[in-house]
């Protein structure tokens, strides 16, 4: 029962972080073609808030439930699926990182990326999810 518990809350968190890192580069989106000051500001705190406040969290929930699971069922470490799997989370956690960057250069009004390179930026997770949700239930190794 521990278990699906903790399966439970695991797939909460990876639906908060993921919905962070949908939202956010669709922020910088409409950031990156804002022309006045005050709409500057505003993705600049929205940006800053669902960075800290949402995908920080749920990352560490999403890390802490997994580590848990795979604590609660260690086989699964033998099998190639979860070594792909995991490497993924690791890009994953590298693109959470340089989102994070883009905050800060967002704020400091240092951005020299354009709309259209964070429309094509939005989509590195939606791969990602994709390939570890295959991997999870298909287990193809």
């Amino acid at each position: 029962m521990l278990y699906l518990w903790i399966k439970a809350l695991h797939i909460v968190s990876i639906v908060c972080w993921f919905a962070g890192l949908f939202y956010l580069p669709r922020l910088f989106v409409y950031h990156a073609q804002s022309e006045d000051a005050v709409s500057r500001d505003r993705f600049s705190l929205m940006e800053r808030k669902l960075y800290r406040g949402i995908m920080g969290p749920a990352m560490i929930a999403t890390f802490v439930f997994g580590i848990w699971l795979v604590m609660l069922s260690p086989g699964w470490m033998s099998q190639g699926w979860m070594h792909v799997k995991l490497t993924l989370v690791v890009l994953l956690t590298g693109y959470h990182h340089v989102c994070g960057a883009q905050v800060k250069r967002f704020a400091r009004g240092e951005n020299k990326r354009s709309h259209v390179f964070f429309r094509w930026f939005n989509e590195i997770p939606v791969l990602i999810l994709l390939a570890v949700v295959i991997l999870v239930v298909v287990k193809p190794f």
